[in-house]
């Protein structure tokens, strides 16, 4: 590749970043709007684009999606274990995690 089309990469590559972060902050507004509203449309796509960006971020910040997954898992067990609040109270963590290794199988 040559000099200039690197540099142009990079430039991009940073456009984008600053793209999805600004991305990041609409969708939370998004998530709190039809939390007021309280239309299940409106708030799937809104953690649906949630979850989308923060992929597609992790992946423009050199994070593959298996890598970012394992994390989640990782963080999933680590709040199992430390008893977090969510889990005591509703066992969602498990419900997640048990999820996740269901869509594996």
């Amino acid at each position: 590749m040559l000099p200039g089309k690197l540099e142009g990469g990079i430039a991009k590559n940073i456009k984008v970043i600053d793209w999805l972060k600004a991305d990041l902050i609409t969708s939370v507004s998004a998530l709190f709007k039809s939390m007021l509203k309280g239309s299940e449309d409106l708030l799937l796509d809104a953690l649906a684009s949630l979850m989308i960006t923060c992929y597609v971020l992790g992946r423009r910040l050199g994070i593959n999606f298996p890598r970012l997954d394992l994390k989640v898992e990782a963080k999933l067990r680590q709040g199992i274990e430390e008893d977090h609040e969510l889990e005591r109270w509703y066992g969602d963590l498990s419900a997640l995690l048990d999820y996740m290794a269901d869509k594996k199988r």
